[in-house]
């Protein structure tokens, strides 16, 4: 069974994220974990600490119990959704759970509502991008799911027979009935024979799925895919973080925080074959 890991911090852009991806497993038959993690406060020292974190506990699973409850009503009843509360440091019991419950995908929103939430929602989405191991799913507070049709991938040629996740791509592309759209980006003269010999192997290693080939000159890369995704309806846009050059330019510094916190389109970060 196909489980999707929503972390969660209860708010309106986390819960935008969930929304997303209950959708999203209700037509994909899949499993829902919500997980919301939690670390030990400083308290003074009158101040029971047993108490206090009995308290959060406590006010946590409630919540998560409630919304919970709302993505099953969202869905009709259609999806199971399990929760899971845990305490210590986000990313590091995030591993933990995915290491014991191998995700199809985890969701997390990308973008707060107001400036600080935006920033922090940010910074644990570039983590998670280029640090997690499996499926990463960056939901802007813009994007509801209603059907992924047009699934983009970003994509220079640059070693991409040794690098790019094949099978992933393929099974993703097939769960949704999806269109697959792949963007060269380089530079104009990039787009020789050598190119045109690529798509066709490409073409044969993504069977059965037919892909549709588009070429993106510009020197801004990021803003000329985002642009291109608005423009040609991509519903999915799929980048490669620990791709070697392109992908390595593309999400590295101020890139990825530009790609993530302005992107009106969901983000799935892959990780390359090795």
């Amino acid at each position: 069974m196909k489980t999707i890991i929503v972390a969660t911090d209860f708010s309106p852009a986390a819960a935008n994220a969930a929304s997303y991806a209950a959708d999203m497993a209700a037509v994909i038959e899949a499993d829902v974990v919500l997980l919301h993690t939690y670390e030990i406060p400083d308290v003074p020292q009158e101040v029971s600490v047993a108490v206090t974190v009995s308290t959060i506990r406590q006010h946590a699973q409630v919540a998560l119990n409630n919304e919970a409850a709302r993505l099953i009503t969202r869905t009709n009843n259609k999806i199971t959704i399990h929760t899971e509360l845990r305490v210590g440091q986000f990313f590091h019991q995030l591993e933990l759970v995915c290491q014991r419950m191998r995700p199809y995908s985890i969701v997390m929103g990308s973008q707060g509502n107001t400036a600080l939430t935006h920033l922090l929602f940010g910074s644990h989405s570039v983590y998670a991008v280029k640090n997690l191991n499996w499926p990463v799913i960056t939901v802007p507070v813009t994007a509801n799911f209603s059907r992924i049709r047009k699934v983009g991938l970003a994509c220079d040629f640059q070693d991409v027979f040794k690098m790019l996740p094949i099978e992933e791509i393929r099974r993703m592309t097939l769960d949704f009935d999806a269109e697959l759209h792949i963007l060269h980006t380089g530079k104009e003269t990039d787009f020789n024979e050598v190119s045109v010999f690529k798509t066709g192997q490409l073409k044969q290693m993504f069977s059965p799925i037919v892909p549709l080939y588009h070429f993106i000159s510009t020197a801004q890369v990021d803003e000329g895919i985002m642009r291109f995704a608005d423009q040609t309806g991509i519903d999915l846009l799929i980048v490669v973080p620990k791709h070697h050059g392109f992908f390595e330019k593309l999400l590295h510094g101020s890139h990825v925080k530009k790609f993530v916190l302005h992107s009106h389109v969901p983000v799935l970060a892959l990780h390359p074959q090795h």
